[in-house]
């Protein structure tokens, strides 16, 4: 559960790698695949959430319709994994990605006897 606390934590940042690069390769040929740095905290959990969320704003906000546009790709072992252009990498590849994970979450806490907060308005968890 805290890998995927972290995994979630760390996503916003995969905006301004998409805006600041043509390409991302997760398992790069010759070298070592990235590697998430476990979180050891809710305080630095939440403290790179907002960072990440902080400058993926920033990043949003200083992008151009054309740099949006611009094709991006995700690589394997060098090889496409897709191209398609940043605006669809964004909303299908981080923002639906969040989602899903946030709600592999919410069934983790529930699992675990964690009230569930609410995500659009009160959970059932809310006593207010």
């Amino acid at each position: 559960m805290i890998w995927l606390a972290g995994h979630l934590a760390g996503m916003p940042e995969w905006t301004i790698l998409t805006l600041n690069t043509d390409s991302f390769d997760y398992a790069p040929p010759g070298a070592e695949p990235p590697k998430q740095e476990p979180i050891k905290s809710a305080k630095e959990l939440l403290a790179t959430f907002d960072a990440g969320v902080a400058k993926a704003r920033a990043a949003l906000a200083g992008a151009s319709d054309d740099a949006m546009n611009k094709s991006w790709s995700l690589l394997a072992g060098g090889q496409p994994v897709f191209t398609m252009p940043r605006t669809a990498v964004y909303r299908s590849m981080i923002m639906n990605h969040m989602i899903h994970h946030r709600a592999q979450l919410g069934v983790y806490l529930r699992l675990n006897d964690v009230p569930v907060p609410g995500l659009y308005g009160p959970s059932a968890d809310d006593t207010n």
